[in-house]
């Protein structure tokens, strides 16, 4: 059985960490997929209530599950895959488009598949042929961000907002989030009670984590993740020619700039 297994295997490693010209269609192709994903997570409150949610809703549960199932095959050690952080994150997704009734207050966690399109091979890939592989920090850096403001406002909308009528409540929802993140605090929305106060502690601490992170990433030179063979640093100036840690000899291929 394993023998039959691995041709199997070793196609779907190939397909999804390779970089052939199947390999990196294919990777384009999951990427594309995945942000029409993600667009209708974004859109899930206002298309909630048409008869065709369901059917598009199973259907993205279907194509998860599948993806999930090949990604096991495709990896070459079932402990690694099951402790990728977004092994857990799809499978709670899953779960949410499985049991839409029950877990909808869990929806904004949706959002966190972004994650997904940053982690393809194809995405640092694309950002070499623009010419910005030098702001792959920043490119992420923006990106946690961004999926950390959806996050607490799903939440906030989720919890708070979610009785008003039309867009308002949503927009609400994202005025808080801004306001309380950047540390403004105009006070003309707050949350009420407790969980309302705790909301916006994290909020604040974990915003302004985020805030500079990014103004960490945009000012610092870029560098090179090259794991230096005997002190294992793993990031070096673009031209580097030693390690600055061990004095090591190095020798970063053209590909890793």
């Amino acid at each position: 059985m394993l023998q039959s297994n691995k041709p199997i295997r070793l196609t779907l490693n190939r397909l999804y960490f390779g970089r052939s010209t199947a390999a990196i269609r294919f990777q384009y192709t999951l990427m594309v997929i995945d942000l029409v994903i993600v667009l209708f997570f974004l859109a899930g409150p206002y298309l909630r209530d048409r008869p065709s949610y369901l059917v598009m809703d199973y259907g993205i549960a279907a194509w998860m599950a599948l993806e999930l199932i090949a990604q096991r095959s495709a990896s070459n050690s079932t402990r690694r895959w099951i402790m990728r952080p977004m092994t857990w994150i799809d499978v709670f997704v899953l779960c949410t488009l499985l049991l839409p009734d029950l877990l909808f207050n869990f929806a904004f966690v949706r959002v966190m598949r972004i994650w997904a399109v940053v982690q393809r091979p194809i995405f640092t890939l694309m950002l070499k042929r623009l010419h910005l592989i030098d702001k792959v920090d920043v490119v992420k850096a923006a990106i946690n961000l961004f999926v950390f403001l959806f996050m607490l406002t799903g939440f906030v909308y989720t919890f708070f907002f979610y009785r008003q009528p039309g867009i308002e409540g949503f927009v609400d929802a994202l005025y808080f989030t801004v306001a309380t993140v950047t540390t403004t605090g105009f006070g003309d929305i707050t949350l009420p009670g407790p969980l309302g106060k705790l909301t916006s502690v994290v909020a604040m601490i974990i915003g302004i984590s985020l805030f500079v992170r990014l103004a960490q990433a945009v000012v610092r030179p870029f560098k090179v993740t090259f794991s230096c063979p005997d002190c294992g640093l793993n990031r070096h100036d673009t031209d580097a020619v030693h390690c600055k840690a061990c004095g090591r000899l190095l020798n970063i291929p053209d590909e890793g700039i």
